[in-house]
């Protein structure tokens, strides 16, 4: 096992897997490059011995291994490791191959030789979606709907199982709507695994992390010298979800001339890989999410009418947590108990008070922000109760604004240096494009490559990129 760990961005892990020496070593040295704590390892056994001891935020694997193959070992995280999430790597590529690792948890598939800017996106989606808390981002076969946990007995929670039991059986398209946090991807799994297609895939794509130009080749494929960087094709996540599922997380991030061609397919179910005029059909069923009025995007002229209507088939809004305080002692009791099992340690009580300060609080980031508090709780409490002092300054820094606002409301800039003016816009702004550079550089007004040397200046970018290919 090769360890070439950079700690350069210790909060993001990444373990290479893959039996050629120089490969491995491509990889992971392209990883650190890119900011990320690394290590390699050359089987599937030293992947899991090396997970069971230091836990990895992503897993790049390589498909062709001797003993335990890449589809293997994707099956065994994800039942060993439900946070860490997976991106394939093979020189064998194939819809066949793409479909199965997705099946069983994959989050991506990338082609040898794997260009260093297709590894950055891949991983830097693994990333987002282990910040928001996804447990999967593919369904396997021949899963059900029991399989999915939907915590809580309010009223909201009621109406929405109502809900899901009558759309799921349904082909139609649904529209998942709420705040972040709530839940939407849960419900759209819970709908899938109830429907007549779970035995196929449900394919996720994460919207907001990719920039016009390589969403269209993510939803609908490339040829190979379709674009200067396309040295082979791809496959397009429709075509992967052919008979299945594909879920669109934050639709609304789809640039406008994107979302006609979403319509026709939609409409025709058919589509063209981006540089062929041959056409496809795919038989897949449209799950999207929003975490904004799309009623409002489409009055500002930032999302089609059309399109909107064609996704508002069957409307499903998730109710924020403050909403349904009722479920928060249970959802806190499942939480604790996933990662009581999950961390290894004795079981824990929550004193009353505890309970009653988690029942008051607001949680601006609705359940994800409950389930990071009890987590960090199983991690941190000392003893066997969690006790409402411990609790008491987590909730109260995550209620607090990131930049503080004086008695009239307007944000306090007295006495701050304009280098950390300006590092706060550009991070606070990146954040709210959750990562998006080309979105955030054009909403500060700034060019992608001055973007991109603020953010190397914060420690925040890769560093020059020095090869093509790995």
């Amino acid at each position: 096992m090769i360890d070439l760990s950079k700690n350069r961005q210790p909060a993001h892990s990444v373990l290479v897997v893959d039996d050629n020496p120089h490969s491995r070593e491509s990889l992971c040295d392209a990883a650190s490059l890119l900011g990320y704590s690394s290590a390699a390892c050359g089987s599937g056994k030293e992947a899991l011995d090396l997970l069971a001891q230091q836990p990895a935020d992503v897993v790049v694997t390589d498909l062709q291994m001797p003993g335990m193959d890449g589809l293997a070992l994707v099956r065994e995280v994800r039942a060993r490791h439900e946070k860490t999430q997976i991106v394939m790597v093979t020189a064998h590529g194939s819809v066949g191959t793409a479909v199965e690792a997705m099946r069983y948890g994959a989050l991506d598939y990338l082609e040898k030789p794997v260009q260093i800017e297709a590894l950055e996106s891949a991983i830097a989606r693994a990333i987002e979606a282990t910040k928001r808390g996804d447990r999967a981002t593919a369904i396997p076969p021949g899963g059900n709907s029991d399989s999915v946990v939907m915590i809580g007995n309010s009223p909201a929670m009621q109406t929405l199982r109502q809900r899901i039991a009558l759309v799921a059986p349904t082909d139609e398209t649904v529209l998942i709507t709420g705040e972040s946090g709530t839940g939407k991807e849960l419900v759209a799994r819970s709908i899938h695994q109830a429907s007549r297609r779970n035995g196929q895939a449900m394919i996720s794509l994460n919207c907001p992390v990719l920039s016009a130009h390589l969403m269209e080749s993510e939803l609908f494929g490339h040829e190979r010298g379709a674009f200067t960087s396309a040295d082979h094709a791809r496959v397009g996540r429709f075509e992967l979800a052919d008979q299945g599922t594909i879920l669109l997380d934050e639709i609304t991030e789809i640039d406008l001339p994107l979302q006609a061609k979403l319509l026709r397919v939609l409409q025709e179910k058919r589509f063209e890989k981006v540089g062929s005029s041959s056409t496809i059909e795919a038989d897949v069923r449209v799950l999207a999410t929003s975490n904004r009025d799309l009623l409002t995007e489409v009055a500002a002229n930032r999302f089609r009418q059309d399109l909107y209507y064609r996704l508002n088939v069957v409307p499903i809004e998730l109710p924020p947590l403050r909403a349904r305080t009722e479920d928060v002692p249970l959802l806190v009791h499942h939480f604790l108990a996933a990662a009581v099992a999950r961390v290894g340690r004795e079981s824990l009580t929550v004193a009353d008070s505890a309970m009653d300060l988690l029942c008051q609080h607001a949680w601006p980031g609705n359940v994800r922000e409950l389930d990071n508090i009890v987590t960090r709780a199983a991690l941190l409490t000392i003893g066997n109760q969690v006790t409402a002092d411990q609790l008491r300054p987590w909730l109260l820094e995550n209620s607090s604004e990131e930049i503080s606002l004086n008695a009239s409301g307007h944000v306090s800039v007295v006495g701050m240096r304009l280098e950390e003016m300006e590092r706060q816009l550009i991070e606070q702004t990146l954040e709210h494009y959750e990562g998006h550079r080309e979105k955030t550089a054009a909403a500060l007004g700034i060019s992608v490559r001055t973007l991109s040397n603020k953010l190397r200046s914060y420690g925040l970018a890769p560093r020059a990129r020095t090869f093509a290919h790995v």
